[in-house]
């Protein structure tokens, strides 16, 4: 591999894959050209005029649609550790003794350990998607065959609308469906909310497989997918497990230190003037973030005001804010518990939306700029606000980015943070992996204390006299290594297993193979 340095001064591949690669340029720097990738032509004279697409299983469909050595597998995860399909694709696929395929799914989870045999045997070359617990491990040991590729939910859009990954077979798991493909998520045993990440999927790939475990006649309304996209349904018993949408990321915590963190982060925001009325906020994955909404809602009932809009992760707390009029719309990328189902559903206040119109950051504007509050997580932080969200302080690729990347350009970004975890300090010298740069992150909130970017004296000014302990991140950094001793740098080999792609598509860092 060749190497250059990039905007913020790590060292990228050139080529990746074998696609050259363009190295991170600083925020807004990088303009694309040209035009939108567009699917291949399609006729209606090779599908059928009584619009019954219906194929008698996903073996059938996935032949049908060409499944051959070398092609790219879109797959998306509403239904998080509950997903049932992507295993049965590469099962079908190694059946049929298809090599090297490229899975891109929009993230990945523990449900999706049993891929790593599959990239063992060479069914799967590389993964080009979110990769979670043990895929990121096995990938982190340097044993997958190619490099996989990390994006966030709006990058993984932007690279199928720009070309930069051509999705030859998409595979859409659809809670209710007609013969025709028009989909949904909102009804159905497996209804797990909306099916915002396969949007790309559906209007990009050469070919188009809707799955559901649900079939209603012509027309399924509304439809979340269009049928004109699809090329082959597939009727099966089950597509997912929608109680597992709840996840260890998507509870709200329940550990008092915690629930201290969330409560010292809306505190902040008061002080700071962002709670009023018609103010909007993001809560990102991450039970700490999660939990501040719930004191969002409390101040909005003790001032009396409301939110304009939530943009969501939904979960019961913030449908409880909807329904009780504190929040007059939940602008909802994913469901994050049943009763977020429920609402969307039920409610015309809870507004399904996708990566395009909220993340895409080669679109002509989207919603992540509009936010007034985002709060998100981070495995680490460092001296300059840079952080990290996809490896540990061990090196180990263990998280994906999801939309976090995406967020970062909030009117006012928090990352609520615990000063260190298992006596490891979580603010570094320097982070080790940069998923964000510092410039976009505007307050790092610890049960220690709370530090505010240099960059923003609106925020230290508002908050000077509000009895927050407002401190420097330097002495977070030197209180953490008082208590826990300073952190040892994790140890690489050369090999580069992944890369981490910036919302423009560019590189911003690299993840290369643990020391062992």
């Amino acid at each position: 591999m060749e190497f250059v340095k990039n905007a913020v001064g790590r060292m990228i591949p050139t080529s990746i894959n074998g696609k050259e690669q363009v190295p991170f340029m600083g925020v807004g720097k990088f303009k694309p050209t040209g035009h939108k990738h567009a699917p291949r032509i399609s006729s209606c004279a090779d599908y059928p005029l009584d619009g019954n697409k219906l194929m008698p299983d996903l073996t059938e469909a996935l032949v049908r649609a060409g499944l051959r050595d070398g092609m790219t597998i879109g797959t998306h995860h509403h239904f998080r550790n509950g997903d049932l399909l992507a295993l049965e694709i590469f099962r079908i696929a190694k059946e049929l003794k298809v090599k090297n395929l490229v899975w891109f799914p929009s993230a990945s989870f523990p449900c999706h350990e049993p891929i790593i045999e599959y990239l063992k045997d060479g069914t799967i070359h590389h993964i080009e998607g979110s990769m979670n617990g043990p895929l990121g491990r096995f990938a982190s040991q340097g044993k997958m065959k190619g490099v996989g590729v990390l994006r966030s939910h709006g990058g993984r859009y932007q690279a199928v609308q720009d070309g930069d990954v051509q999705v030859d077979i998409a595979v859409i798991a659809a809670p209710t469906a007609d013969a025709f493909g028009n989909a949904n998520a909102l009804e159905g045993p497996s209804a797990c909310g909306l099916l915002g990440f396969a949007l790309a999927d559906s209007q990009y790939a050469d070919k188009v497989i809707a799955v559901t475990d649900n079939l209603v006649p012509f027309p399924c309304i509304p439809w979340q997918i269009n049928g004109n996209y699809v090329d082959y349904v597939v009727q099966v018993d089950k597509i997912g497990i929608p109680e597992k949408i709840v996840s260890g990321t998507t509870k709200i915590s329940k550990s008092p230190d915690r629930v201290f963190l969330a409560e010292l982060t809306a505190k902040f925001c008061d002080a700071a003037g962002l709670v009023r009325d018609g103010f909007s906020f993001q809560a990102g994955a991450g039970g700490t973030s999660l939990s501040i909404g719930i004191f969002f809602h409390e101040m909005c009932k003790q001032k009396g005001i409301k939110a304009r809009f939530a943009r969501a992760g939904s979960n019961q707390y913030v449908v409880k804010m909807l329904e009780e009029g504190f929040v007059d719309y939940i602008l909802d990328g994913q469901t994050f518990d049943l009763e977020g189902v429920r609402s969307m559903r039920d409610n015309d206040g809870h507004v399904w939306t996708s990566p395009f119109t909220s993340y895409n950051y080669h679109g002509k504007g989207n919603f992540a700029g509009m936010v007034d509050i985002a709060i998100l997580g981070a495995t680490e932080v460092d001296v300059n606000f840079n952080a990290n969200v996809v490896t540990h302080s061990d090196g180990y690729l263990l998280h994906g980015i999801g939309g976090w990347q995406n967020c970062l350009f909030g009117k006012c970004v928090i990352l609520p943070i615990p000063l260190f975890r298992d006596r490891i300090p979580v603010i570094r010298d320097e982070v080790t992996t940069l998923c964000g740069p510092g410039e976009l992150i505007d307050v790092v909130v610890t049960e220690r204390g709370i530090a505010i970017n240099p960059r923003r004296t609106d925020l230290i000014k508002a908050t000077r006299d509000s009895g927050l302990p407002i401190r420097t991140i330097e002495d977070l950094k030197d209180e953490a290594e008082k208590i826990c001793g300073k952190p040892r740098a994790a140890e690489f080999e050369e090999k580069v297993i992944a890369a981490i792609k910036w919302v423009d598509g560019t590189v911003i860092d690299v993840v290369r193979q643990v020391k062992e």
